[in-house]
This record gives structure tokens, sequence and C-alpha cells, in this order.
């Protein structure tokens, strides 16, 4: 059902869903676009949507499945996905999670392995931008979720509706739309879908704030009321944020992997903009994609206010005078090994003669005793010890930072300051 030259007036009740999509093809012009398919209503709703317009805005449409293998009929769901794309002519991938027995969070575990497998497959086909296909009842479910954590700000704003994560564009366009107007759209344009039946399960949380929004309905809370409340809160965080960029910008320093933070300039921040600065230090540092918990944070920044040295996942906190320095933790930067031509400890990438058998981990004070004049480097012994070196077995071949064998040099792509602009 291709769209034509025609205004939006002529596309009676899919007007307001064409213009959304059109306006999230707006920016992609020209480029390879991917589309998250599952086979639920949602995302079928926005496969024939996007299929309806990236002729019009200059794109080329990729659709991918993951099937995640927990649920015996979530092969053959992916087939018939594949299937109503041959029809759309739309090139379409299945990428299958293989794993074994999972523990812990397995929604999480989920998304996780889907943002990964999503984010190889779209680098591999040269596809910058990837669409979700969340409604505003996710995000009014994801506001009922944060609730029931007593979140801060960040909690009640939702789900983001554009991110860059692992170098490709993530969006979504439906998080002003409801659930039931996907699948009107779908009924109009004669295109099944599939009912997941874990969306009946209660042992998901998300599940249990899902059947929750009936009842609030009487109160006049609906997912629209609770997605302009969020729209509000996301101001705010906005505000906050804005903060946390300029004190980042005037008062912290990088140097050598490392962080310091001045303090005159950090002590006159609001509470909540200093701890944030920690915080991002953290996530930047130890490459983790969830913060500390909060009692933790309040613990950090509370030693950090009296003077007191500390650590926090994976991350030593040295207070010195006028200054807050923070640097890779030395137990941590030792958990971590590669090849030299690849990314180490979640930041650091090496540039010189590569070699099967070459190895990158920590200086440490091994490596430094091989260092005989690495003080002239100017960087501190506790920062040259958790940076990068180059080992052959148990010979070191190169210590950037510390000058020993300048072929090779070493360098963080993204910096902190890149870094807290992005999040």
């Amino acid at each position: 059902m291709p769209v034509g030259p025609s205004g939006a007036s002529d596309l009676g009740p899919d007007a307001a869903l064409i213009g959304t999509v059109r306006l999230g093809f707006s920016e992609c012009g020209g480029l390879r676009v991917g589309v998250a398919v599952s086979g639920g209503g949602d995302s079928m709703a926005l496969l024939h949507l996007m299929h309806r317009t990236a002729l019009g805005a200059n794109c080329t449409l990729f659709a991918v499945t993951v099937d995640h293998a927990l649920r015996l009929d979530s092969a053959a769901e992916a087939r018939d996905v594949a299937g109503f794309c041959q029809t759309l002519g739309v090139h379409h991938t299945t990428l299958r999670w293989d794993h074994g027995a999972v523990s812990g969070n397995l929604m999480d575990a989920a998304r996780q392995a889907r943002l990964h497998l999503m984010s190889d497959w779209a680098a591999g086909m040269g596809i910058a931008h990837i669409a979700l296909g969340h409604t505003a009842d996710d995000q009014a479910e994801t506001f009922l979720m944060g609730l029931g954590r007593a979140s801060g700000l960040d909690g009640l704003v939702g789900m983001r509706a554009v991110w860059l994560q692992n170098g490709i564009t993530w969006s979504r366009p439906m998080l002003n739309h409801s659930r039931a107007d996907l699948r009107a759209y779908l009924l109009r344009a004669g295109v099944a879908w599939v009912d997941d039946p874990t969306n009946s399960d209660d042992r998901f949380t998300r599940i249990k704030a899902r059947k929750a929004m009936a009842a609030l309905a009487p109160l006049g809370i609906t997912a629209q009321s609770l997605t302009t409340s969020m729209a509000h809160l996301q101001h705010a965080l906005q505000a906050v944020q804005q903060a946390v960029h300029r004190a980042v910008k005037t008062d912290v320093a990088e140097v050598a992997g490392g962080l310091t933070i001045a303090r005159k300039g950090y002590d006159a921040q609001p509470s909540d903009v200093q701890r944030r600065v920690l915080v991002a230090a953290i996530g930047w540092m130890s490459g983790s994609p969830y913060p500390p918990r909060k009692a933790a944070q309040v613990t950090l920044q509370l030693k950090t206010a009296a003077g007191l040295d500390s650590t926090l996942q994976g991350c030593r906190f040295q207070c010195k005078g006028d200054v807050i320095h923070i640097i890779r933790e030395p137990k941590a930067a030792a958990l971590h090994a590669c090849a030299s031509d690849q990314v180490w400890d979640h930041r650091w990438c090496v540039a010189g003669p590569h070699a099967p058998d070459l190895t990158l981990r920590a200086l440490g004070a091994e490596g430094l005793r091989f260092c005989k004049n690495w003080r002239d480097s100017g960087i501190s012994r506790d920062v040259l010890l958790v940076s990068p070196a180059i080992w052959r077995g148990d010979a070191l071949i190169s210590a950037p930072l510390a000058g020993f064998n300048p072929e090779w040099q070493a360098s963080i792509p993204n910096g902190f300051h890149k870094f807290i602009l992005s999040h």
C-alpha cells in the first residue's frame, strides 16, 4: 500500500501515524534504515507504516527479527514475519539468541542480547538507524514501574525517543501513539499480528503495570495523561543535565584516562549536580550500563564531601587538597585483556604494529618497573598502573603513556566530555 504524492488529508485515519513516520525519516534521507519486528501488533504496524513511507523519504528499509528461543513458537513467528516482509519486498533477517540457562532478570538479559545482536547486524549491513515499535502505553507502564522502584527524575521520564548506542541511532517513533491506535491501523490495512503469551504473564513487572493501568483509568490516569506528565518531567531533567554539562566543562579535566575535578567549582554546585558528575564518571570509566544503587551514590557523595577516599564500581576516588582524582581501580583494570587491535577496558584503543600474539592489558607494577623514565611523562604512578600496555606473553612490548616504545600510541576516542553530552 505505497503512498503517492497526495497530502496527509487524503490519508484519512492513517494521517497522524503516517505523519509521525515521515517526520522520523526526515533526517535519514538516502540511508539504509532498519526496523525491529517481533511479529506483535506494535512492531508490525511500524513495519507497515515505514514501508509505506520509506520510498518517498529516499530510504531503503530493512527488517530484523530476534528469535529469543525462549518459547516453542518463536521460530515459527520469525518465519511468519519473514514471509510478510517478502510480500512487501522488504529485506528481512532473523537473528537467534543462542543461550543456555538464563539466571537473574530474564527480561533484562533478553533486552541486552537483542540490543547487541541488532547492533552487530546493523553494522554488518551498513545500517545507521534502527526504529523500535514502543508506544505511549509502554511509556506509561515504564512510568509506573519507576514509581514502584521509588525512582528519581531519571526513572520517571520514560524511555528515550532517540539515542546513540553502539554506533547506531535508535528511535521510538510511536511513543505518542497508543497500542490501540496501531492495532486499529493493522485492522484497516488487513495485516495480522501475533500476541506473545508472556504479555499476560503476571510474573513480569511490566505486565503487572499494564494491568494496573486499567484500574487507574477512572482517576483520569491514562497512557496519554502520563505521557504528558513525563514530557514535563523531561523538561526538568534537561535543565538539570545542562547544569551538569556546564559543571563538567568548567570543573572537570581528563588526563590520561583519569579525571580531575576542581574542588572549588564542584563544591559550589547543587547536590544533585555533584552526584550526577560522580555517577557519570563511573559510567564512563567502568563501562557499566547501570549506575550504582542510590544508597551507594549517596555514600560516595558524603565521603567525597568529607575529603575521604573511596572506591565504587571499579573506580577510585582520591581527595587531595583542592582536587578530586578519579581513576580506574587496579583490580578492575586487571580483569581486562584483549588482542592489541581491540578496545581495551571499554575505552582504550592503541595504534601500532599489531600482531596476533600481542595482548593488550594493564601496565601494572610489573610493567612499570621496565619504564625507567616514566616520571618524564608527568603522569602519576597510580594512573600509569591502570594504563594500557602491549604484551607478548610476560614481555612488555610498549607502555604508550609511560613513554616505553614510541612505536605505539594509546587514546580514548570517546572522551569524558563527549560521553557526558551523549548521556
